[in-house]
């Protein structure tokens, strides 16, 4: 990549459940990936061995491609040494960046890994993410719930820290690092690792009359976020890393996300030479990707653009697929749809019955006639979704990435050298002593092509040849196979020797005292486990009045999440837009089989609070 030096690259940052799925979304087209190690992570459920990560750092650095470990929960002080221990690991086996959440890591004596801010540090404030950027942080992972006109404003006053926003995937109903509701109802904390997915659960709203205003909908389960069509925008921002989320999805997912947002980036870079890609090779896909084709609640870009259409899907919190068409007939054990498909046996679809999402397996399709596996009670002008696309999940095993490499043959008086350099600008130049003899065929550049060529399980893929000799030479085949051999040998080590680290700021952590925290006094919603995490505050200048509910265990009478999503507003209710609508007192209240939580509006902020009670 010569002349790159102005250039912004732009990094597709993929999910990995596990090895598997981390090395299938570097050869789908992922720039870098995050994993979660043994402990420590905001997925418990994601976990893996330390042989594992090294092996997926291995892999990915053929392609110049990042690798980074979650390391993103509190901890408490017993764990310190393990958290230590798991640092240095990571620093042992070149993982390129560590993603955290617990500022006590600050306190300690780091290894030179780049740290990245979760996002469950809360980065939606800009003085709170200046004071992240302050504190030695190489990149910070935006909140999901900022606009476009925010998020270009960060860029502005930030200048050169990276910013990595997340594009497609599952939302967090709550600001990231603030969701408490879970440890309410639990004791499985989200900040832990541990989340019980609280917010996908069904609940009444109430009013203050007891009124019920919706009931058994999931008031606080998000659609799926999709900024497929946002991706110049938020590169334009300041954006130059673009995430899917996803560790606890599963590799044909994952596949399926990074061949379309890989598709998309592609073309971008393609139309703007101030952009280049950041990692290396070219991805051969045997498929054609389609979102609406892996999991999803219904899509929606958040509020990249401000409030507008519905963030939530209340009648279902299982993926639905994708639209296949309206029933239009429905016959004696089959149905049929009001335009062609491409439904196979095996399918899965579903449908919604009296606001419940329902579905089957097809068991047949024949002549455009679909014969369910089980009796259903289809209406005409229902509409079909099909959620599980067996032909698909097959397809989505074909891919393949390899690194361009062009051959230079010179003739010398005693012999040829061989130079062969990568789309890296890597070089290899060997020097090989033979009987130089004619070529007794026309062909004879197309014989040293073939074998040149025969790059079989390598990473590497032949694109041109350049030939300067006084004449066509012979040169036996196997003799070519060694040459060939030697030669892409020595480029693959010399690749992996001149992969390009980053190395952490160097920022010291005494006395530093930030105008946000100076002075401030600091409640459970700093998240603050450990005595590391009180001290690094109180350096700062700041009160550390409350330790973390995970420490204290008592949420009683506490803000259990805070929202951009706001029920009023969903309601047709919103003060801020001037709606009249309002059939009920106030305050309005969530309920859950014996749990009830009271919900406050911050309008001037454009917030909704959940309280335990």
């Amino acid at each position: 990549m010569s002349n790159t030096s102005k250039k912004t690259r732009l990094e597709l940052l993929a999910p990995a459940k596990n090895l598997e799925s981390g090395r299938a979304a570097i050869l789908a087209g992922a720039d870098a990936v995050y994993i979660g190690g043994p402990d420590f992570g905001a997925r418990s459920a994601a976990s893996n061995s330390w042989e594992d990560i090294k092996a997926l750092v291995d892999f990915g650095h053929q392609y110049y491609a990042r690798v980074y470990v979650a390391l993103n929960t509190i901890f408490f002080d017993n764990e310190k040494t393990a958290v230590e221990e798991a640092i240095n690991k990571a620093c042992e086996i070149s993982v390129d960046a560590l993603i955290i959440q617990d500022l006590g890591i600050l306190e300690m004596d780091l290894p030179p890994i780049p740290l990245f801010a979760s996002t469950q540090t809360n980065n939606y404030d800009l003085e709170r993410i200046k004071f992240l950027a302050e504190a030695g942080f190489e990149r910070i992972i935006l909140a999901r719930e900022l606009s476009l006109e925010e998020i270009g404003r960060i860029k502005k006053e930030l200048g050169d820290i990276e910013l990595e926003c997340f594009v497609h995937g599952a939302l967090c109903v709550s600001y990231s690092g603030q969701c408490y509701l879970s440890q309410y109802l639990s004791g499985r904390s989200a900040n832990r690792g541990r989340c019980m997915q609280a917010c996908r659960l069904p609940f009444d709203l109430v009013d203050a009359n007891g009124k019920i205003l919706a009931q058994n909908k999931y008031l606080l389960s998000l659609k799926d976020l999709n900024n497929s069509e946002n991706i110049s925008a938020l590169a334009e921002a300041g954006v130059t890393s673009f995430k899917i989320e996803g560790r606890l999805k599963d590799k044909s997912y994952v596949v399926n996300a990074v061949a379309s947002y890989r598709k998309i980036l592609d073309e971008l870079i393609k139309k703007n030479n101030h952009y280049i890609k950041s990692s290396s090779g070219r991805e051969v896909i045997g498929f054609t990707p389609d979102l609406k084709k892996g999991f999803n609640r219904g899509f929606t870009d958040y509020y990249l653009h401000g409030r507008g259409e519905e963030v939530i899907s209340p009648l279902n919190q299982k993926s639905i697929g994708r639209l296949v068409g309206r029933v239009e007939n429905v016959g004696r054990g089959f149905f049929t749809l009001d335009c062609e498909h491409d439904l196979e046996n095996g399918d899965g679809l579903c449908w919604f019955v009296a606001d419940e999402l329902t579905g089957i397996n097809i068991n047949k399709v024949e002549n455009g006639n679909i014969y369910p596996a089980r009796p259903v009670d289809l209406r005409v002008g229902d509409e079909i979704y099909c959620n599980q696309d067996l032909s698909f999940e097959k397809e989505i095993e074909k891919t393949e990435r390899k690194i361009v490499v062009d051959f230079y043959v010179y003739e010398n008086e005693d012999g040829f050298t061989l130079r062969i350099i990568d789309e890296d600008n890597n070089e290899i130049k060997k020097k090989f002593i033979v009987e130089i003899q004619s070529a007794k065929t026309a062909e004879a550049e197309e014989i040293w092509k073939k074998q040149l060529s025969r790059l079989g399980e390598t990473i590497f893929y032949a694109r041109d040849f350049k030939f300067e000799w006084s004449e066509p030479r012979f040169a036996p085949a196997s003799v070519l196979n060694d040459w060939r051999r030697e030669l892409i040998g020595a480029l693959f080590e010399e690749r992996l020797k001149k992969y390009p680290r980053q190395k952490r700021k160097s920022v010291g952590t005494g006395h530093c005292p930030f105008q946000i925290l100076d002075g401030k006094i600091l409640d459970y919603s700093y998240n603050i486990d450990n005595n590391l995490a009180k001290n690094f505050y109180e350096k700062q200048g700041a009160e550390v009045k409350e330790m973390a509910v995970e420490k204290t265990l008592d949420c009683r009478n506490k803000k259990l999440m805070t929202t951009k999503h706001c029920l009023k507003y969903w309601l047709g209710a919103c003060n801020k837009r001037g709606d009249k609508s309002e059939d009920f007192s106030e305050p309005l209240y969530l309920v859950h089989g014996n749990k009830k939580f009271r919900l406050s509006f911050d309008c001037d902020r454009c917030e909704m609070n959940i309280w335990s009670e």
